[in-house]
């Protein structure tokens, strides 16, 4: 069965940076498109950012610029640079195939402080 885990979350205050990281214990994750989720309290999971197993990236407007994802597939290890944090990214993140193939991991709790 494969294992989803994100760590890299944390404190941070209002222009900070963290960096998360995800590693994927098994499964075809070189040939996947892979991607980071959040959740905020009281809304709906949404895809924040995703990469193809080319290294083509795409991103939800409200992270263009900010964050960046990137994948080490020797490590079965996708990240997400997050740059200029706000408080509304104030979310649990968490990683999976951009079809949501996997078994949710327990995530990462991220919270910006203003």
């Amino acid at each position: 069965q494969v294992q989803l885990v994100e760590s890299g979350g944390g404190l941070v205050q209002a222009g900070g940076s963290l960096r998360l990281s995800c590693v994927v214990s098994r499964g075809f994750f070189s040939i996947n498109t892979m991607a980071w989720y959040r959740q905020a309290p009281g809304k709906q999971r949404e895809l924040v950012a995703s990469i193809t197993s080319g290294g083509k990236t795409n991103y939800v407007d409200s992270a263009k610029g900010r964050f960046t994802i990137s994948r080490v597939n020797a490590r079965n290890t996708v990240y997400l640079q997050m740059n200029s944090l706000k408080p509304e990214d104030t979310a649990v993140y968490y990683c999976n195939t951009e079809k949501e193939s996997w078994r949710w991991g327990q995530g990462t709790q991220v919270t910006v402080s203003s």
